[in-house]
Order: C-alpha cells, then structure tokens, then sequence
C-alpha cells in the first residue's frame, strides 16, 4: 500500500524524492517522511498527512543531499500521526522506509526491547531499523546486516535504508512487495512503481522476492537470496507526462472517465480480426490450451471481482463453460476442490494485489491446467508469475477509484471468452456478432458519456442522502455492485446492491422517500421483471433513477428515467457502468470530498 523511493545522486535529490511521492501519493497518503544523509548528518523530516505538506516541510527547511529515501504512508500498525510516519530510525544512525507487514513483528519487538531498544512507534516498520542497527554493531556491513535481518522477519516488505556511517550507499530488499531499481545518467533510483522515477529515467529493473541490492550514484549490485550476485534484465518503459498529468481535467478521475473509448480501443485492438477473435492473444500456445479448458476459477478484489462476476456470466453463455468465483482474500481458507481441466484465473489493475498474488501462489500447488492473469502493468508480478496474461492496456492509471481498468477488463474478459469459445468450436454465428458489437464499443461508451448533462441533475438528490440502493439483475448485478461501490468510495454514501427480485426477501423495508434507488433496466428476457421490482418500490414511495434501453418505458412519479445507448445486449453492462461512474464523480464534487484520493483507501493493495 504504502509508497517507497531512494536515489544516489550527483546532485541534489530531495525535491526528486518528494516529486516521485507525489507520483505515488495513490498508494498512501496518511502520512510521508524523508530522510537526507548530509555532512553532519541525517535530515529526517516527517509529516501527517499529505506529501504537500512534507514539500512544505522542504521548502522551508532547505535540506540537501546526494543520498536519501522517503516514503508516502498507507496505516496498517498504528494510527496515522507523525511519530508513525516513514522513514523510522534506530539510534540516530540506521533509517529505513518499509512497505508490506512484518507478520512475527510483535515477538521480534520484545526480543529487540530485551537487547536494550526503545520504540517510539506504534508500527511494525521501527524494528525493521532498529534489526539493521543491531547487526551493525556486530560488524556487519549494511548489505550482511539486511540478510541477518531478513531471516528474522515474516511477512512482505519492500525496504530501502541509509546509515549514517555512510554517505554513498543505500540498501534495498524485496520479499512479496514491488520494488525496481531505475538506473539514470550518474544516479540510481528505486521505488515501489515506475511511476515515481518515470521523469527521470525510462530504464528499470524489477527485483524478485529475496533479491537484495546495493546503490550508489554510479552503480548498483543486486544479490540473491543466496547472496551470491544476480544479473537481472532492464526493461526500457517509456511513460509520457501526459499520461500522468490531469490535464485540463479537474480531478484524475474524471479524465479516467473520459479517456475510457480510446483506452477499450487499445484492449481490443490487434486482438480481433475479420469476425472473430485471433488466435494466441493471450500467449503463444494459449488457443490450444483453451481447448482443453472444462472449468474456470476466477480470484480477483474489489472492482476486478466484479469485472469477473459479469465474465462468467460470459463464459457460461459464450464459451458454455462454469465458472467459480472467489475474493482472493477468501479462495486459500476454503480448501477449494479443483475439478480435471480447471483455468485459474486473476484480475487485477495493477498485478500486485497481495491477496490475488497468494491465490494464485496457493493455486500453483493445486491441480489446475495452467494459470492466468489480466491486469494492465506488464511488468507487474501477477504477469511474471502467470503462464498466461493479456494486457488492458489502459494506461496510468491514478485515481483511486477505478474506472478505465474496469472498463477495459470487461473488453479483455470478453476477448477471453471469445477466444474459450473459438477454441472449442463453438457458437461462431454469436461471435461474429459480438466481435461486431467490439469494433463498436469505443463510439457506444463516447454516447454514454453524454449523459453527463442527466447525472449533473440527478447528483444533488442524492448528494444530501445517507444512503443509496442499487439494483440489477442477471448480469447486470454485478454492475449495480460497482455503482454502488463507486459511490461509496468517493462520496462516503452508504450504498448497497441487491439483484432486484431479492427487494421483498428484506431491503423493501428501507424504502421510503429518504432512500434513493437506483435501477438497471436493459431490454433483456427478465426487463419485465425488473420493472415489476421496480413497482414495488413505486408503492412505498421510493424515489426512483432507472438507466434503460430506449425501448422500455415506464411512468416515474419520483426520480428520471434515463434512456441508454442502443447497443448489442452483451455489450450494455459496459456501456450501463459509464453513467454510474459519471454519477458517483458529481455526487462526490457536491459533497466536496476528495475524489482521487478518498479517506482510508490506497491504489494498489499489496498487503493482505
């Protein structure tokens, strides 16, 4: 959760540090801290709160250094408060940024308490410096002090460390947390994500678990868990400001939002020819492998479990196949039975979600037939561990909540099981059709973006509510999951998604004038349906906002009726979520919370 970045330079590198924790701010932004090796010593600066508030902090103190390391906090141990801010230290001597939980950290703390040292914090991170310093004291160098230390500690962690003795050198490990080495013109960096150096280099190497390395201006040495030196390939990324930057937009968000037509574009582009869906996209030799698919497991959180929950609906009806869904931080405690010819399946934005990664580790132990991934960071973890991947290819991605990743996972699920289905000689007629429907996805998801003029009218009789209910059915369940997920996210709402048949089993009592419901009423076989939900509602006086197909009408009293694009039945969950989005984003701007990067919650999830 939590965002590290070191530099050695030959020059001055504070405002680099605190430029590349405002890159990372979407993993935490609880607290940040910087800690500076100078002439006479370590400039240690901490804040609460927001990284402005440590460059603040900066401006005004002036300090200079060639070798440092600072960190943007997500709170796990202890509460958000300067004495808990990175970097931590031990004895004015040895400071360390840490990101992941140290698991044994409570027996390692009374063990270190024993030894004589004293803890100011209330996180796991302090003993972290407190080992280093301990070994240290034995003789040991830095890089012997952070193998002594990494047989102690239990858990993940990214750690980046200095110490005063000395003014070249910083020390790097990696266990189950990102961590990349980015190599400069007379200077090397490391971070969590190429996002935080990306201005200052485009050449990155990425470590693997147990990896360790030293770094100085001029040089680095990376060494394996057996110490012994290791060569690691540098992959080239070129990441432009643009795609970092909001523009003229006035949050991340809403530019995510409105970048999603070009963002599909590049998921399905290359991947579908003619009238059908090419072969070996998701890997060479993944088309004969789907032939012998029989069963698929999906694990995914948060927003890609829902991506998953509409794909297997997909699967089902496409490539005719069964699917079973898992929260990641749920599929290991369930002792999951595998059937013969299972594919087992991740989905995550940035591939580095702690809990899908232990899934798909425990999955690797079990009997499936071959393991994938769909996520957007090629060089993510999830990619390499993965036999197969597909990209999104929706770019950069910063605002916390997600909008293009979900959107174009659904484009890539959708490949996924066009290719399930292609591969097993199935159903060609149908995807012929869908693959029409793809090519025109982009210019549908562009006229749902209109309805911004529609959601500008509605958010203010929702943003003076507490609470929301959104409803769907079959598919598009799932949807109204999301919708209502987005709205807590941004606006603090209470919202709730319930498939709309299940109101009179229980949530019909919270209607009443205060509750506003939001519906999805595509024409479908179960439209009829629906709107007889939607009747109950009516009756008791519930104030009603239905997103339906131009066919479907129906007398509101209370709310809008807001007509949708026409587009093929298997695109509209796509095309359905676009107005929610839109919708959550101008309910938060009326509450005036902060949209990209909303209390509590951090980006890229990488502890469990």
């Amino acid at each position: 959760m939590c965002g590290i970045i070191a530099a050695a330079s030959n020059r001055n590198v504070g405002k680099l540090l605190v430029q590349g924790l405002h890159k990372m701010e979407y993993r935490g932004y609880d607290s940040a801290g910087i800690a500076l090796h100078q002439d006479d010593g370590i400039a240690h600066l901490r804040t609460l709160g927001k990284v402005q508030l440590l460059e603040e902090k900066m401006i005004a103190e002036k300090p200079k250094s060639k070798l440092g390391i600072a960190h943007t906090r997500w709170a796990t141990h202890g509460e958000p408060s300067e004495i808990n801010a990175h970097p931590h230290k031990s004895q004015d001597s040895v400071y360390i940024v840490h990101n992941g939980i140290i698991e044994n950290y409570v027996q390692l703390r009374e063990d270190l308490k024993k030894d004589g040292y004293e803890f100011i914090s209330q996180t796991d991170s302090e003993l972290i410096a407190h080992l280093l310093d301990f070994y240290i004291n034995q003789g040991q160098s830095m890089i012997d002090a952070m193998y002594s230390t990494k047989k102690k500690l239990e858990g993940a962690y990214a750690i980046a460390a200095i110490d005063i003795k000395d003014n070249i050198n910083l020390v790097i490990a990696r266990n189950k947390s990102p961590l990349l080495i980015g190599v400069g013109d007379d200077e090397i960096f490391a971070a969590s994500d190429p996002l935080a150096i990306s201005q200052q280099t485009n050449k990155f190497i990425f470590l693997e678990d147990g990896d360790v390395a030293e770094i100085s201006a001029n040089s680095y040495k990376i060494f394996d868990e057996s110490k012994s030196e290791a060569k690691r390939e540098i992959t080239h990324i070129d990441i432009s400001a643009q795609a970092t930057s909001k523009g003229d937009f006035r949050h991340y968000m809403e530019k995510e939002i409105y970048e999603q037509p070009e963002a599909v574009s590049k998921t399905i582009d290359g991947r579908i020819g003619g009238e059908d869906v090419l072969d070996n996209i998701f890997g060479l030799g993944s088309t004969d492998l789907f032939s012998r698919v029989r069963r698929i497991q999906i694990v995914a959180c948060g927003t890609s479990l829902h991506a998953g929950r509409v794909a297997a609906n997909w699967f089902s009806s496409i490539a005719e196949l069964p699917c079973q869904i898992d929260y990641a931080s749920e599929y290991r405690y369930r002792n999951p039975h595998v059937d013969e010819n299972s594919l087992f399946i991740t989905i995550s934005q940035s591939g580095e979600t702690a809990d899908t990664l232990a899934a798909l580790a425990y999955a690797k132990q079990k009997d499936y037939l071959s393991t994938l991934t769909i996520c957007n960071v090629p060089t993510s973890s999830l990619a390499r561990e993965s036999d197969f991947s597909v990209f999104t290819n929706a770019g950069p991605e910063i605002g916390v909540a997600s909008t293009k990743a979900f959107t174009t996972q659904l484009a890539a699920l959708m490949l996924l099981a066009l290719s399930l289905a292609k591969s097993r000689g199935l159903n060609p007629k149908l995807r012929g059709r869908i693959v029409q429907a793809l090519r025109l996805l982009p210019e549908t998801i562009a006229e749902a973006l209109n309805s911004k003029e529609q959601m500008v009218e509605i958010a203010p009789n929702i943003a003076n509510k507490d609470n929301a209910l959104f409803l769907g059915r079959g598919i598009f369940y799932p949807i109204a999951k999301e919708g209502a997920l987005k709205l807590k996210e941004i606006s603090y709402i209470h919202a709730e998604a319930y498939p709309a048949g299940e109101l009179k089993h229980g949530p019909l009592a919270l209607i009443d004038d205060k509750m506003p419901v939001i519906a999805l009423a595509p024409e479908s076989e179960i439209a009829e349906k629906l709107i007889s939900n939607l009747e109950e509602v009516k009756a008791r006086g519930g104030t009603l906002y239905v997103f339906a197909d131009p066919s479907v009408n129906m007398d509101i009293k209370s709310g809008k009726l807001i007509h949708m694009p026409e587009c093929d039945f298997f695109m509209t969950p796509i095309v359905y979520n676009i107005p929610l989005q839109i919708l959550s984003y101008e309910v938060a701007l009326l509450r005036g919370t902060d949209i990209d990067q909303p209390r509590n919650l951090a980006k890229s999830v990488t502890v469990e």
